[in-house]
Order: structure tokens, then C-alpha cells, then sequence
């Protein structure tokens, strides 16, 4: 009986997909791996100053988010007041 060697056959689609899957998955680890390399190669003030502009923009869009989010509860909440007395 002879035996069939796996890397001879061809792959099925899925195997192909799960194949090609894996190829994405090493690009992107290799890219990660070079963005860390080079993070680790700055000096660590460069890095932190980064940081700490990162966020405070974030903490911009989060104050900027709830307001905005306050601001329709509460347009809601008059518009309903309004429906509500007529």
C-alpha cells in the first residue's frame, strides 16, 4: 500500500484558506516584530513623550464622546418632556 506524501497531494480550499491564513498572520508578526525592534532602538524619553501625547488626545475624545452622548440624553429627554405635556 503505498503512502501519500502530504506536502505532494494538493490542499483542499479550506486547507489552502488555512494555509494562507497563516502567511498573513507571519507578515503581520514580522511587521509587529520590526516596529518593537525599532521602539526598543529609540531612546525611552522619545517613547514616553509619544505616549503621553497619545493620551491626552484620547483623553480629549473621550471627554469630547461623552458630552456629545450627554447632550442627546439629555435633547431626548426635553423633546419627550414637551411630547409628553401636550
Amino acid at each position: 500500500m503505498a503512502e501519500l506524501n502530504p506536502s505532494a497531494a494538493t490542499p483542499s480550499p479550506l486547507e489552502q484558506e488555512v494555509l494562507e491564513e497563516y502567511a498573513l498572520l507571519l507578515a503581520n508578526l514580522n511587521k509587529l516584530s520590526s516596529q518593537l525592534s525599532s521602539l526598543a532602538d529609540r531612546p525611552t524619553a522619545e517613547v514616553l513623550d509619544g505616549l503621553r501625547m497619545l493620551e491626552r488626545k484620547t483623553s480629549l475624545v473621550c471627554t469630547l464622546l461623552k458630552a456629545s452622548v450627554y447632550s442627546i440624553v439629555l435633547q431626548q429627554q426635553i423633546y419627550g418632556g414637551e411630547e409628553g405635556e401636550e
